[in-house]
């Protein structure tokens, strides 16, 4: 006797205006999210509730890097440290950055300055006899001096100096994030009264909030001001009002930004020195907005001065409520985080989160679990946090920096590290998060495609190793990390990915197939054919960051055959020219795969046999099509070939490093491993504050380990829904709610003594599916699902 699937209707499914699915949240117990407050406990699986994810800590935060608590909202983001005599904030706006046009250095974009008419040729028929050259030889050749490349700078500091504060913090001190709120909140005990703060970053607002408030009348005093490592801006108050202006030196971009202050009770002062004074409130609030006049417009990266924009955000604010303004920010953010929910049977203890990740072993603790799950959910929150519509995609550093000269500018690594950034955006139900990355690739094309004419003599559009705000699609002269023209058709991985998850013909052809096209006609005229064996192949290649330069790497060729595949199935979907279509074809037809196994049955970095066993350099490229690609498949010879050489690299290597070798153990179906990786990066590559490090800190190491978890449990790049394929043994029972797999369907999920109990598939569009699973005596059950219907699937007797 088997089990029947039951249907029933749901009917919390939409489709957004850009594509985007919106999906319903979890039933969730407490009160209602637009209250504001946090409930103790999400719902999961039937009535058993998980605890609330909370990071807390017993002291203020001494360092920024492994201590403040971060929030934000896309383009605003602050980093809170909870000192008690002189409470600071750190705070951000995206496009704070010196460099590109009007730089003091000058700005080339990266494309030579005089031409080069032999450089390229004569490098590709040197590798052609030579088989390989050094890093140094082709940058020789091939690269230039960087200059007006800028970095992302920190605005400022936002300092509030209390009058009569402890010195240092007592037992009753208490400092904490609370990730389903968006909420940071400092509480602690003075003379019997009981003070708290709270800030939050709104998106809808467009505002940075904050309140002071004690349990007593009268309490609240401050003296609210404004610091920044730079000298090029003046501070002038008035009223309720501190208005912070001033311009780059470096590139004239001007900023600004205003804070206003309000109380119940007690007075504000405006003091000439440019401070604001609050004195005898019994609470007092402020909102903050900034600016500056960045475009995303070639060539000239310029627009409005701020002035206007910013005024109107901090004025809008000023005139709502408190309490409606951090309601609206509460709402919006659960709107999007609630809609995945993790239980694996994690139990927080009442220790604060910088001891939980002390005492951390990997093993089989409740308290293990809760930082493990922790950890999952504080990724989706940096995402949401670092990358909201109307602003520019997530750095290295997401939004969040403390410096003039973060470490590489805090840029945009597009050799792996803006990519790994939204991993976890699809597969965990946050797919609004990719709208800065569609534009902000959407903003490069121009830029590339004149890079493209003037290095490579071809259309399309290319962007190499890493890029910044201005448009820097050329190269720069470090030898190991200046050429990648492979970038772009990576990049354009996520916007195909995004059309595969949601399933918008529309987001198809307006967005992701237009970026992609013109990627893919830049390979067809850039395939050079192998003199070896007439195979087409990239040339000069370079295995990201390792190894000497050659013909054919294997990521160079995996790359481009993702891209000409993806390319060809949309081009199909679209209907576009037959020609075109004929010549991906052939193009594949005729590609070098990148797929080779080596003398010791390791999947090759490169054409020839080079791979060394001893080799454990952080960089594992040649794995590209077991992930994120989706050319290599679990238990095929290709598949066994990647885990000889995964185990060859080890389980060292940098925070993103371990990160993407979770998702690379999750994609080969052993869940164990995958955990050793996830516990190895929390144990030995995470900070206090949870913030991934590289050394230092790095963010896309938060988003590779969240998309790992998620990878664990839910696969669908080859468009079969896999249910719990790499489910570790330390993870027994439990259950998660609201992951999403490719062709536009969200996934629920329980599970006990390590199978599948209960799978409920939720459908966005009409299509048939097939669900691999133990659920199944023969392992695959297929059926077709109707737009707006839930299936649940229970095991067969």
């Amino acid at each position: 006797m088997t089990s029947g699937i039951t249907r029933r209707t749901t009917v919390k499914t939409a489709i957004g205006a850009t594509g985007a699915l919106a999906w319903g949240v979890p039933a969730l117990s407490g009160t209602a999210a637009a209250a504001g407050t946090s409930d103790e406990s999400a719902k999961v699986n039937g009535n058993k509730e998980v605890p609330n994810p909370v990071l807390h800590y017993l002291a203020p935060a001494a360092d920024w890097e492994r201590e403040s608590l971060p929030i934000g909202g896309g383009a605003l983001g602050a980093s809170v440290h909870g000192t008690l005599a002189s409470e600071r904030l750190t705070f951000n706006e995206k496009t704070l950055w010196t460099g590109g046009p009007g730089s003091a250095e000058g700005y080339d974009f990266g494309n030579w300055t005089a031409p080069r008419p032999d450089a390229l040729t004569g490098v590709q028929q040197r590798l052609d006899s030579q088989g390989a050259l050094g890093p140094d030889a082709v940058a020789a050749e091939l690269g230039q001096a960087r200059r007006g490349y800028g970095a992302y700078q920190v605005f400022g500091d936002l300092l509030l100096d209390v009058p009569g504060a402890p010195a240092a913090p007592d037992a009753s001190y208490r400092r904490s994030l609370d990730l389903r709120t968006a909420l940071a909140t400092v509480s602690y005990t003075q003379e019997e009264t009981v003070r708290s703060r709270e800030y939050f970053v709104s998106h809808p607002g467009g505002v940075i909030g904050g309140r002071l408030s004690a349990d007593r009348p009268g309490q609240v005093s401050f003296t609210l001001r404004y610091t920044s490592p730079r000298s090029d801006f003046t501070a002038a108050a008035g009223g309720d009002r501190l208005t912070v202006r001033g311009a780059l030196k470096d590139n004239g971009l001007r900023f600004e930004a205003q804070i206003r202050v309000r109380t119940t009770g007690g007075k504000v002062t405006a003091g000439t020195d440019g401070t604001l004074t609050v004195t005898g409130a019994d609470s007092a609030w402020f909102f903050l907005a900034a600016g500056t006049d960045y475009a995303d417009t070639y060539p000239d990266y310029r627009g409005q001065d701020p002035h206007d924009t910013v005024t109107a955000r901090v004025d809008a604010a000023a005139a709502a409520s408190y309490e409606s303004v951090r309601n609206a920010h509460v709402a919006d953010h659960r709107t999007l985080f609630d809609r995945v929910v993790l239980d694996i049977g994690q139990q927080l203890p009442d220790l604060p989160t910088d001891q939980l990740l002390t005492g951390y072993t990997g093993g089989d603790s409740p308290a293990d679990r809760a930082l493990e799950a922790l950890f999952f959910q504080y990724g989706r929150y940096l995402l949401i946090a670092s990358s909201r519509e109307g602003s520019l995609p997530a750095n290295l550093q997401g939004v969040w920096n403390n410096s003039t000269t973060p470490p590489w500018s805090a840029d945009y690594h597009s050799n792996i590290n803006l990519q790994m950034n939204y991993w976890l955006a699809e597969v965990t139900n946050l797919a609004e998060t990719t709208a800065p990355y569609d534009r902000y690739i959407e903003a490069m094309r121009e830029p590339g495609r004149r890079t493209a004419k003037e290095m490579f003599g071809t259309a399309g559009w290319v962007v190499h190793n890493e890029t910044n705000p201005y448009g820097f699609t050329g190269v720069h002269d470090w030898a190991t990390a200046f050429w990648f023209p492979e970038a772009a058709a990576w990049l354009t991985q996520q916007m195909y990915e995004h059309y595969r998850f949601g399933g918008s013909t529309d987001y198809l052809r307006s967005t992701a197939y237009p970026a992609m096209k013109e990627a893919a006609e830049f390979w067809l005229a850039n395939l050079r054919a192998d003199p070896r064996d007439g195979l087409l192949v990239v040339t000069p290649s370079y295995s990201p960051e390792h190894g000497d330069f050659t013909a054919g790497a294997a990521m160079s060729q995996q790359i481009v055959h993702d891209l000409l595949t993806s390319t060809l199935e949309a081009a199909r979907t679209l209907g576009d020219a037959p020609d075109f279509r004929d010549r991906l074809e052939t193009a594949l037809d005729g590609l070098d795969r990148g797929l080779r196994i080596g003398s010791w049955g390791q999947l090759q970095e490169w054409k020839t046999d080079r791979d060394d066993p001893a080799d454990d350099h952080r960089h594992v490229s040649h794995l590209f099509g077991l992930h994120p690609g989706r050319q290599i498949e679990a238990g095929s010879r290709w598949a066994e070939a990647a885990k000889v050489s995964l185990g060859a690299r080890g389980d060292g290597g940098t925070g993103w490093s371990k990160a993407w070798k979770i998702n690379f153990w999750a994609r080969l179906r052993d869940g164990d491993h995958a955990h050793k990786m996830l516990a190895e990066q929390l144990k030995t590559s995470t900070l206090p504050n949870l913030w991934d490090t590289h050394p230092p800190f790095q963010i896309d190491g938060n988003f590779g380990a969240a998309s790992g978890v998620a990878e664990m449990l839910l696969q669908s790049q080859h468009d079969t829904v896999e249910i719990l394929p790499a489910l570790p043994a330390s993870w027994p029972e439990g259950s998660v709610r609201g992951l999403r797999a490719r062709g536009g369907f969200t996934v629920d999920i329980a599970w006990a003594s390590g199978q599948a109990r209960r799978v409920v598939i939720t459908a966005s569009r009409t299509r048939e599916v097939t669900v691999r699973s133990t659920l199944f005596a023969s392992g695959e059950r297929t059926f077709r699902a109707s737009a707006g219907q839930s299936y649940t699937l229970t095991p067969e007797n």
